[in-house]
C-alpha cells in the first residue's frame, strides 16, 4: 500500500537559521528531509544555499549526511518577490547554475523556483517569462533534477489557468502547488469581477503536473475584510488544507509534504525566549500537520 504522503520535509529555516537547529527539528518531528532555503553554517554568514561560499557547503553535506538527513529540495530564490521581470536575467541564471551541481550533490529531487512577481494582468510580459523559465529549465536538463514551480506572489500564482499557461510554455517544467498562496489571492483565471481563490480548485485544474505541496495556511481573506492576512496552524484557515489532503490522498498523490508555516513566534509563550518560540512553533505546525493526515 502506498504511503501518504511519500514523506514530510519542511522549510526549516523558519525554526532557526543555524544548521544545528534546522536539523534538531528535523529530528524532533522523526523526520529525514529537509527542504532547504536559507541557512547559517558555522564560521559563514547566512545565505541561500545556492549563494553560500563553496567551504560552508562542504560542511553543510558533511553535517547534514553524520545526521541522516536529506534535502528533497532546494527553495532557490530564482524569479521570486525581490526580482523584477525588466531587469537583466544575469542574476537568476547565474544562481542556477550555481544550484544545478549541489542539488546534485545532496540528492535532491527538486528545485523551487518562481515566474518573477505579477500582481494584476496587465503587460505581463508573458513571452519574455516564458523564454527565461525555458533557460533556467535548461539548466537543470541532465541532473536528474525537477524544476517546480511554486504559486507564491507571481505569474503563475494570478490563477489556475497562469500555471498552466507556463507548463505549456516551458517544457520540463512541473509545478509545486502552495495551499497558503491561494489565500487573500485574486482569481484572475475567471470572469470578471474576479473572485478570491480557492484553493481546491485551483489544485483540481493543475493536479497532474504537480510534483510536490507546500502546506500553509492562513485567515482573513485580504479581498474581504480589512484585518490583516494572518498565518495560523494547518486546518484552521481559509486554505482548505484539510479538503486538499484528502483530495491528494484519494488522487493517489505519490510526492511529499512540506510545511512553510511562516508564523514566526506564533506560539508567543512568554516563558520562552523569541529563538525557542520561533523553533517550537515549527515543530508543532509538523506535529498539527501529522495528526491531521492521521485524522482523514
Amino acid at each position: 500500500m502506498m504511503t501518504f504522503p511519500s514523506y514530510f520535509a519542511g522549510f526549516a529555516d523558519e525554526a532557526g537559521q543555524r544548521l544545528e537547529t534546522q536539523i534538531k527539528a528535523t529530528k524532533e518531528l522523526g523526520w529525514s528531509h529537509i527542504e532547504m532555503r536559507n541557512v547559517e553554517v558555522a564560521g559563514y554568514p547566512k545565505g541561500n544555499l545556492h549563494d553560500i561560499p563553496d567551504d560552508a557547503f562542504a560542511a553543510l553535506v558533511d553535517q547534514l549526511n553524520a545526521a541522516g538527513v536529506r534535502v528533497n529540495s532546494l527553495g532557490s530564490a530564482i524569479g521570486n518577490w525581490s526580482r523584477d521581470i525588466r531587469k537583466p536575467f544575469d542574476t537568476c541564471m547565474a544562481e542556477a547554475r550555481r544550484a544545478a551541481p549541489r542539488a546534485q550533490r545532496l540528492g535532491a529531487q527538486l528545485i523551487r523556483v518562481m515566474s518573477y512577481p505579477a500582481r494584476t494582468p496587465v503587460d505581463l510580459l508573458e513571452q519574455e517569462r516564458f523564454r527565461r523559465m525555458r533557460e533556467i529549465v535548461g539548466v537543470f536538463a541532465d541532473t536528474g533534477v525537477t524544476v517546480a514551480h511554486e504559486n507564491c506572489g507571481n505569474y503563475g500564482s494570478l490563477g489556475w489557468s497562469y500555471s498552466l499557461e507556463l507548463v505549456e510554455n516551458v517544457p520540463g517544467l512541473k509545478l509545486l502547488f502552495d495551499t497558503g498562496g491561494t489565500v487573500g489571492s485574486i482569481d484572475y483565471s475567471t470572469p470578471e469581477p474576479h473572485p478570491g481563490q480557492s484553493a481546491l480548485d485551483f489544485y483540481r485544474h493543475i493536479k497532474e503536473h504537480v510534483v510536490h505541496v507546500h502546506i500553509k495556511d492562513g485567515t482573513h481573506n485580504r479581498l474581504n475584510t480589512n484585518e490583516a492576512h494572518k498565518h495560523v496552524f494547518p486546518g484552521e484557515g481559509d486554505g482548505e488544507v484539510r479538503e486538499l489532503l484528502k483530495e491528494l490522498k484519494a488522487d493517489g498523490y505519490a510526492g511529499g509534504l512540506s510545511i512553510e508555516p511562516h508564523m514566526g513566534r506564533g506560539l508567543d509563550d512568554p516563558a520562552l525566549s523569541a529563538e525557542e518560540n520561533q523553533y517550537r512553533t515549527y515543530v508543532e505546525y509538523g506535529r498539527r500537520l501529522v495528526k491531521l493526515i492521521a485524522g482523514i
